[in-house]
């Protein structure tokens, strides 16, 4: 148990995969868990005493939820929204945003990577609200930074980027192998692998195959051998391959790729 969170309180209005995972998580390390509200029940009382109410509805409903709560000045009020402000949360006096940047698929799966050093995106107004819910992160045993409002639009981009596109992006390759009749699992150790390099070099440093060292000859056998609804995905992906090169050459050079291309 962890001392420092012994006062703490925490109610949940939305106890779904995120907001349970939450829960658990800080109950784990001695914050005090209340009841939550549920789908139909009655929020207007959900902020009277406890330091922490989240509201972890969807997106579409956290202001509306947010404005049937009556406001209490000893309370702060957070969401866990990655892309929406704190403008949502009005007009409570103690607004935050506790966005944590990892998966939860469950909340026993979720808790126990909200305590494995996740990273959070935080923000708070005043600044006491933003001191709560970095102890959050740090009774967790977490990392936050800090976004403002007008940036968590595009930080949750990358966010779905980096989580939502690279599976569709594996899906993608699951059904171009079995084509070939090769697994998914076969390319697995090869995507642990780059994103190991990607850690330790950085992403341009760690791009190799065909776009990386300017082989388009390679890049026509593979559109060839693709189904034309496969097409599309590729040669975007192709073509964010050839940025990062670009972005990575020295001025007046060509990245490495030839002056005339085919697609």
């Amino acid at each position: 148990m962890n001392p420092a969170a012994d006062a703490r309180s925490l109610r949940v209005i939305g106890p779904g995969r995120a907001g349970s995972a939450l829960s658990t998580a800080l109950a784990e390390v001695g914050w005090r868990v209340l009841e939550p509200v549920r789908h139909g029940d009655d929020p207007t009382g959900a902020a009277e005493g406890v330091d922490l109410l989240v509201v972890a509805t969807p997106d579409a409903a956290v202001a509306r939820v947010a404005a049937a709560v009556s406001p209490v000045g000893g309370t702060v009020v957070a969401h866990l929204a990655g892309s929406l402000g704190l403008d949502v949360l009005t007009p409570h006096p103690q607004r935050a945003a506790l966005h944590p940047l990892v998966s939860l698929p469950d909340a026993e799966v979720g808790a126990r990577r909200l305590r494995a050093g996740a990273w959070f995106a935080v923000a708070g107004d005043p600044p006491a609200a933003r001191a709560l819910v970095e102890q959050v992160v740090a009774d967790l045993g977490g990392r936050s930074f800090v976004v403002a409002d007008a940036d968590r639009a595009a930080y949750h981009a990358a966010a779905a980027i980096a989580s939502n596109h690279l599976v569709a992006l594996l899906g993608q390759v699951e059904r171009v192998a079995a084509t070939a009749g090769v697994p998914l699992d076969a390319y697995l150790d090869l995507v642990r692998a780059t994103l190991d390099n990607v850690a330790e070099l950085g992403p341009r440093a760690a791009l190799t195959g065909p776009v990386a060292r300017g082989d388009w000859e390679t890049v026509e056998r593979h559109r060839a051998a693709l189904a034309p609804d496969e097409l599309a995905a590729y040669d975007a992906m192709v073509a964010a391959a050839r940025r990062l090169v670009d972005d990575g050459s020295e001025p007046g050079s060509d990245g490495g790729a030839p002056e005339e291309e085919s697609r």
